[in-house]
């Protein structure tokens, strides 16, 4: 096929293509499933379709955050409003204004947190950080981003068409039959552990003892865990909202989240990664350094707008606002 493409244009290049791609199953798993939904709808045009592919919200944004931001962008066309580049950790007030209000009562300084213009695209920052020679292990199921980010950089090994699934990735299953939960004393040690909680597509929160075994697994292995926390607003019991209320896990995890459903910025892009200090590579070299050198790099900052939103909805007003939200989903 890939000849019969050279031979229709009449000319390819002599890069060859990453391997890994090639490796990747289908689509991705959201463009498939509007695909899918499309298809449908020609098909079936009266058809009433409740779609729960992707975790889109619905509800236009708070006026006071909307407005916020409008008029910084109005702001800008003037000599007093103007601005550049930002840091690429993020707004410094932003940043505070995440460890002050989401982790009120959990050990996170503002400087460890990272600003970004989402957790999905700082899933694939991290996956550059740690690199193609390390092990991983997903829940199952999971969010698609942890498993083809993990393919794309070379860690997943080759697709086994007998048990659909990657060779080189630990499964964790998190059905009904084990309480969403995986049975930590039959799986295989690995670097990585992504875990998220509530689980994406599942709905489960982990309760405390689940995570605290969870840590307790990583810390014995030297594991690091990549907590994915973007649903965390939707939690109403006492089940932990940050991997970090958890004793000992500021040693062994990294936690992502987002504005995405906690505020209604799933077109609006912005989300955040929190770092700690103590978490360190086996040579005792700080991960906090590597990946601030990782954001410098390869990400010059979130959008300013995007981030007055962002400090717009932790304020009193804009986080009432943005919480009645959350309770009427």
């Amino acid at each position: 096929m890939n000849n019969l493409n050279c031979a229709i244009t009449g000319y390819c290049t002599k890069v060859t293509r990453n391997v890994n791609m090639a490796k990747l199953q289908n689509g991705y798993l959201f463009p498939e499933i509007s695909m899918r939904e499309f298809q449908h709808l020609e098909k079936y045009p009266n058809a009433k379709l409740i779609s729960l592919g992707i975790g889109d919200t619905t509800e236009p944004l708070p006026d006071n955050i909307a407005l916020s931001m409008a008029n910084y962008a109005h702001g800008l066309s003037t000599a007093e409003g103007y601005s550049g580049y930002g840091a690429e950790q993020g707004n410094k007030a932003l940043r505070k204004a995440i460890a002050e209000t989401l982790y009120k009562h959990v050990p996170v300084k503002d400087t460890e947190v990272f600003v970004s213009d989402g957790a999905q695209c700082d899933i694939t920052r991290i996956m550059l950080l740690l690199g193609s020679n390390l092990t991983i292990a997903a829940q199952d199921p999971s969010f698609p981003a942890y498993i083809d980010s993990s393919v794309i950089i070379g860690q997943a090994g080759d697709f086994g068409d007998e048990v659909g699934k990657y060779y080189n990735i630990e499964y964790m299953k998190c059905g009904p039959e084990n309480n969403f939960f995986p049975d930590l004393t039959s799986t295989s040690k690995t670097d990585i552990i992504f875990f998220c909680s509530p689980n994406n597509p599942t709905g489960h929160a982990a309760t405390r003892n689940q995570l605290e075994h969870l840590v307790e697994f990583a810390r014995d292995n030297g594991s690091i865990i990549i907590f994915d926390s973007a649903y965390a607003a939707y939690i109403t019991d006492d089940s932990p909202r940050s991997i970090f209320e958890i004793p000992g896990a500021r040693e062994v995890a990294i936690e992502i989240s987002s504005f995405s459903k906690f505020a209604g910025f799933t077109g609006v892009r912005l989300g955040w990664t929190v770092v700690p200090e103590e978490l360190l590579f086996s040579n005792g070299f700080p991960v906090i350094n590597d990946f601030n050198r990782i954001m410098c790099t390869c990400f010059n900052g979130a959008s300013n707008i995007a981030q007055v939103g962002g400090l717009a909805s932790l304020s009193p007003e804009g986080f009432q606002a943005v919480c009645s939200l959350v309770d009427y989903y």
